[in-house]
């Protein structure tokens, strides 16, 4: 089945109806058929870093999407650890000229290793590291 990386702006994007990348992102979706969401525990971080000054519903909303994704057999959560953190920060030192966040390099790591060559977001980051962004205007 195909795996297809999962990046922040699509999860803020599929549970804010009124985010600009909203519709995008579910036509994305749907358009993929089957396939397995990989993501990692950064991520999601993100995710809650992003909502959490948004109010109590939608921290509680927020918390409630983050345990859906823990639970559902779709998802692949990779778990964060210090060897992620420190790879990711090698890729992210060496990339001194970009201004990708550690988060992306994470990311582009875990992708890498797990050979998914597609990520739900609009990021050009992704695009310069040879990604295919799935999420465009």
């Amino acid at each position: 089945m195909k795996v297809v990386f999962a990046d922040t702006q699509y999860w803020i994007a599929i549970v804010n109806p009124r985010d600009q990348w909203h519709e995008h992102a579910k036509h994305a979706r749907e358009t993929l058929g089957n396939f397995i969401l990989l993501t990692t525990d950064e991520i999601l971080i993100e995710f809650l870093n992003a909502l959490s000054g948004k109010g109590k519903n939608i921290r509680l909303i927020a918390v409630k999407i983050v345990s859906e994704i823990l639970n559902n057999p779709n998802v692949r959560v990779m778990p964060q650890s210090h060897d992620t953190f420190s790879k990711g920060l090698e890729l992210y030192r060496k990339r001194e000229d970009k201004d990708y966040s550690l988060t992306d390099c994470i990311s582009m790591n875990v992708m890498k290793s797990e050979s998914v060559t597609d990520v739900l977001t609009s990021d050009r980051h992704f695009k310069q590291e040879g990604f295919s962004i799935l999420l465009t205007l």
